[in-house]
C-alpha cells in the first residue's frame, strides 16, 4: 500500500543545509528576497490594510513582523496571515514554471519568517524551512495536475497549507511522526474558491486565500508539536486531498518522483509583470513588438492571441470591474503594455483602469485556443494596425523563467522598483543582507522599513 504522506514527512523532517545543492539555495534566496519586496509593495494598499488590521487587533503582542513602513509586530499566526494577503497583494509574487497551483514565496517565507522571528531562528535554517516546504508543496500541486482548479477550487489556496506546515515544522524540528501529523492537519485546512474569477468581482478574496494558507501552516505545525494528530494518509487516502479536490484527475506517482534526488525548487519562477501569469507571455510579445516596429496604440486596429486553455476560457475578460480583475484580465494588461509600463505595479492604479484607450483596447483583444504550443504558457500574438500592416511574435518563455532567471542587477532592480517608497539607503542593505541570507543568526532585521 503506498503511504506518499509518510514519505514526504520523513524527507521534510530529515532535510538539511548541507545536503542541499547551492544552485537550490540561491533559488532558495531569490524567491526569498523577492516575495519580501512583494509583501512591503503590498502593505499599503486598500484590501491589504483591512487585513493588517485584522491581524494587528488579533494578534497584537508577538514578535513577528508585519512587512512595511510602520507595521506592528503581532504574533506569528497573524503575521503568516497577513504577510501571505500581501504577498499575493498585486500579482507580483513568485510562482512555479510550469504552473503548479502553488506561489511558494506567498506561503513558504511569510510563515517561516513569521515563525523564526517569534523563535530568534536564524537563515539558514529559513533556507533548509523553505527548500523542504517548497519539495513537498510543489510535488502536491503537480499531483493534482490543475484539476483541483478546473473544479473550482483556487489551487495555491488547497497546496499552501501543506507547504507552509512543512516549513514550520522544519524550523521546529520535527521528527517524521509530527511531521506526518502536521501534514495531516493542513489538509483540513485546504480552501479557496474560484468564484470571483467567474462572479467578476470579490477578487479581494484571492489574496486572502495565500494569506489563510501560511497561517494555516503555522496553526497546523503548532498543533502538531503539542502533539495533536492528523491522518496518516491525508494525501493519498479514500477521502483524502487529492481523491477530495481532485475527483479522479491526479497522480499519486508525482507525490514522491525524484523526492530527494532532483530538486523542484529548481521550477520557482519570479514574475517581471504585476498580473496574473497567463499574461506574461503576451504582454512580452507586445513589449518585442513595440520595440521592433515603434507603433503606438492608437495604430492598433485589433489583437488575437493563441494560447492556451485558461487563458482563453479563464482571464479572457475584456472589460474588468476592478482593478484585481483587470490583472487576471489578458486583454486588458496587453493593453495596458501599449500605454504604461508594464513591469511596474504603480501603472496598474485606478486610473488605468478608467483611461479609455486602454479600454478601447482591451476591448479589440481576442483569444483562442493554440493548436500546439511550445510550452504551456506559449502566446502567439498577432498585432493587426490600422494602416494594414500585421505583425507577428510568439513568446515561449520570458526573463524570470528556469531557462532566463532573473541576474542579481536584475532582482534588485525589482526589489528597489517594489520598495521605491521606503528609505533607499536602507533597502539596498536589506537587499544585501538576503543575499547572505544563511549567515544572519537573527531575521528580526527583515521588514524594518523606514521611510
Amino acid at each position: 500500500m503506498a503511504k506518499e504522506t509518510a514519505q514526504l514527512a520523513d524527507y521534510a523532517a530529515s532535510c538539511r543545509y548541507e545536503d542541499i545543492p547551492p544552485d537550490v539555495v540561491e533559488r532558495a534566496k531569490q524567491c526569498i528576497t523577492d516575495t519580501v519586496a512583494a509583501v512591503i509593495f503590498g502593505y499599503d494598499l486598500p484590501w491589504s490594510r483591512m487585513v493588517v488590521a485584522f491581524a494587528a487587533k488579533n494578534g497584537a503582542g508577538g514578535n513577528s513582523r508585519i512587512l512595511g513602513p510602520g507595521a506592528p509586530r503581532v504574533h506569528a499566526p497573524a503575521a503568516a496571515l497577513a504577510n501571505g494577503a500581501l504577498a499575493h497583494a498585486f500579482e507580483m509574487d513568485n510562482l512555479t514554471w510550469p504552473s503548479t497551483g502553488v506561489h511558494p514565496g506567498a506561503t513558504l517565507l511569510t510563515s517561516g519568517l513569521a515563525l523564526a522571528q517569534e523563535r530568534g531562528i536564524g537563515g539558514r535554517a529559513l533556507i533548509t524551512a523553505f527548500v523542504a516546504g517548497a519539495e513537498v508543496m510543489i510535488r502536491i500541486g503537480r499531483a493534482t495536475k490543475h484539476s483541483n482548479e478546473s473544479r473550482g477550487f483556487h489551487a495555491p489556496g488547497t497546496t499552501g497549507p501543506f507547504g507552509a506546515a512543512i516549513a514550520c515544522g522544519r524550523l521546529m524540528e520535527f521528527d517524521t511522526e509530527r511531521m506526518r501529523n502536521a501534514l495531516g492537519i493542513a489538509g483540513s485546512l485546504a480552501c479557496g474558491l474560484l468564484e470571483f474569477a467567474r462572479a467578476g468581482n470579490g477578487a479581494m478574496v484571492k489574496r486572502l486565500h495565500l494569506g489563510r494558507a501560511a497561517e494555516s501552516g503555522v496553526l497546523a505545525a503548532s498543533l502538531a508539536g503539542e502533539g495533536f494528530s492528523g491522518p496518516a494518509s491525508v494525501l493519498e487516502g479514500e477521502f483524502g486531498f487529492l481523491p477530495v479536490f481532485c475527483g479522479s484527475e491526479f497522480d499519486p506517482h508525482e507525490l514522491t518522483d525524484g523526492l530527494g534526488d532532483s530538486y523542484a525548487s529548481r521550477s520557482i519562477m519570479l514574475k517581471r509583470f504585476p498580473c496574473h501569469i497567463t499574461a506574461h507571455t503576451s504582454v512580452q510579445a507586445i513589449l518585442d513588438l513595440r520595440t521592433e516596429h515603434g507603433y503606438a496604440a492608437a495604430d492598433v486596429a485589433s489583437i488575437h492571441i493563441a494560447g492556451n486553455d485558461k487563458m482563453a476560457r479563464v482571464n479572457n475578460i475584456p472589460s474588468p470591474a476592478d482593478i484585481m480583475m483587470a490583472q487576471y484580465s489578458i486583454p486588458f494588461c496587453v493593453a495596458l503594455a501599449h500605454v504604461r509600463d508594464p513591469r511596474d505595479p504603480r501603472s496598474f492604479d485606478e486610473s488605468a483602469l478608467r483611461e479609455p484607450q486602454i479600454r478601447s483596447l482591451a476591448e479589440r483583444v481576442t483569444i483562442t485556443i493554440a493548436k500546439e504550443r511550445p510550452t504551456p504558457l506559449a502566446a502567439l500574438v498577432t498585432v493587426k494596425l490600422k494602416d494594414g500592416r500585421v505583425l507577428t511574435r510568439c513568446v515561449a518563455d520570458f526573463k524570470g523563467t528556469p531557462a532566463q532567471p532573473l541576474d542579481r542587477g536584475e532582482l534588485r532592480e525589482k526589489f528597489l522598483l517594489l520598495t521605491r517608497h521606503c528609505n533607499g539607503e536602507h533597502m539596498n542593505k536589506m537587499f544585501e543582507r538576503l543575499q547572505n541570507l544563511e549567515a544572519e543568526s537573527n531575521l528580526d532585521w527583515i521588514g524594518a522599513c523606514p521611510q
